[in-house]
């Protein structure tokens, strides 16, 4: 989350207070359940237990009643009052990061990445056999996207409330703070977020159009509405959910959401209607201009790829050429190789753009390069410099992620917020394939559950990274 997250408690606070309960002494007990997903020996990393692993992660942050196949036992059921404020079912989707907001700008960009990649790479996906987890994954955004999408002009993109949610530390299952529902609507709109999610629900239709083609129909036709809801009654999403300013507020305004959404609904659709609206959100909002960083927030990478694939105008090719140029050469990289695009959750922003140029490469765009420049960046996250950054594998991996769920004990034991903050040991629970934030621009990173900046770990964190591991499959599968 990009916001500041609720309180961080000293540690001789927390002393007292266990102390006080009787608690004097307490260590953290690790579960002993095994990683899900077994290794297959693929090298110099295991990208297929990888793949495996960052699917896991998504269960991690699942929210509403679990399915039956729930993989990561030690979560439950939880928030099944979303909506109740606003007479509707709002349960269901992911929870966001180390907390418990359900955000549609950060979740709908998660979905959409996760469906390219799964069209894209398929033969990765295959490989590991991770094609079914990546659909179910997909479809739990989905399921939660079509029941924000109350009607042709509103759409819910928001429940619960950041500041609210920062006050508690604790268990999602045992939650008991208010949980507002937000909603843009015709007098009220919010074209990023509506854009956004026609992208992601467009894209998810091309995932599920052979094999469940009346659900690709659904979610298409949702998609449809909220592009024409975004491009039509155009503002910006935090002026009608003022409530999301401090965490989810898009910087680069919501020509690029528009853009994006109308090319994935060409995509989809092969209708020219949606290529000609692209490109006039092209011209109109100049996305030529080379963005900061290519996330929930900025699209123009994703643009500019998506463009090169569906249009023949050597325009986009040269743009995606200069934009992946403008990552790899004008940004400062740590010593040990990480690009170093944005302090908060650097290693999400190298995965994201990783992502964009092992596609390229497969795409014969500066083939060598590009699967040279993104293999690196991936390789890094896994341990080829320092060590690992992905919970559950590899060498001295983060064990102290900033999730309030994970530092919680088994049940019924009671979670002491205090203790499951500050306590110096590895959380109790393991969310396995979780990307943690990363390194300082010198490399360092300490293993601080309290750090949220580095140690967080959250949706879009693992975006990029989940795709750019079917890419990396693909890529090792052919050497």
């Amino acid at each position: 989350m990009t916001g500041v997250l609720g309180k961080t408690c000293p540690l001789l606070v927390s002393c007292l207070v266990l102390l006080l309960t009787g608690c004097e002494g307490k260590v953290a007990q690790v579960e002993d359940v095994p990683n899900p997903c077994g290794p297959t020996g693929m090298t110099p990393y295991d990208y297929k237990q990888l793949l495996c692993m960052s699917y896991v992660f998504y269960e991690a942050q699942r929210s509403g009643k679990l399915p039956d196949e729930q993989r990561l036992t030690w979560r439950k059921d939880s928030a099944l009052g979303d909506g109740s404020d606003v007479g509707l079912d709002l349960t269901g989707g992911y929870f966001d990061a180390g907390d418990f907001v359900k955000f549609l700008l950060p979740q709908a960009f998660t979905t959409t990445l996760l469906s390219w990649s799964l069209i894209d790479f398929t033969d990765g996906h295959e490989a590991a056999g991770q094609t079914e987890y990546a659909r179910a994954t997909i479809k739990w955004a989905t399921d939660f996207l079509l029941k924000c999408h109350t009607g042709p002009y509103e759409f819910y993109g928001q429940v619960g409330d950041g500041h609210i949610d920062h006050q508690f530390w604790g268990r999602p299952e045992e939650m008991t703070m208010e949980r507002p529902s937000y909603k843009i609507d015709f007098d009220n709109p919010g074209s990023e977020l509506a854009g956004e999610a026609a992208a992601a629900l467009a894209a998810a239709s091309i995932v599920f159009q052979d094999v469940d083609p009346d659900y690709s129909a659904e979610v298409l036709a949702a998609a449809k509405e909220l592009y024409t809801f975004g491009d039509e009654r155009r503002e910006y999403y935090h002026v009608s959910i003022p409530e999301v300013q401090d965490f989810y507020k898009s910087w680069s305004g919501y020509g690029d959401e528009l853009c994006w959404g109308a090319l994935w609904l060409y995509r989809a659709t092969g209708d020219d209607f949606y290529l000609t609206r692209a490109r006039d959100h092209w011209v109109e909002f100049n996305l030529t201009e080379m963005p900061r960083e290519f996330s929930w927030d900025y699209k123009m990478l994703g643009v500019y790829a998506l463009f090169t694939m569906l249009d023949d105008d050597q325009l986009y090719h040269d743009t995606l050429v200069e934009g992946l140029s403008h990552f790899q050469n004008n940004f400062p990289y740590t010593p040990g190789g990480l690009v170093y695009i944005q302090y908060w959750g650097s290693n999400r922003h190298s995965a994201s753009v990783a992502y964009i140029a092992l596609l390229a490469a497969k795409l014969g765009i500066d083939t060598e390069v590009n699967q040279e420049w993104g293999a690196g960046q991936i390789d890094y996250m896994l341990g080829s410099t320092l060590h690992s950054f992905v919970v559950g594998y590899g060498e001295n991996a983060p064990e102290r992620v900033h999730h309030a769920a994970a530092s919680c004990p088994d049940l019924p034991e009671v979670c002491d917020p205090e203790w499951a903050l500050t306590q110096s040991g590895p959380n109790p629970q393991t969310v396995w394939g979780a990307l943690a934030g990363g390194p300082d621009e010198n490399d360092v990173f300490v293993d601080d559950r309290e750090d949220y900046v580095h140690n967080e770990i959250a949706l879009d964190y693992n975006a990029g990274y989940t795709a750019a591991l079917a890419a990396m499959i693909e890529l090792h599968t052919q050497e």
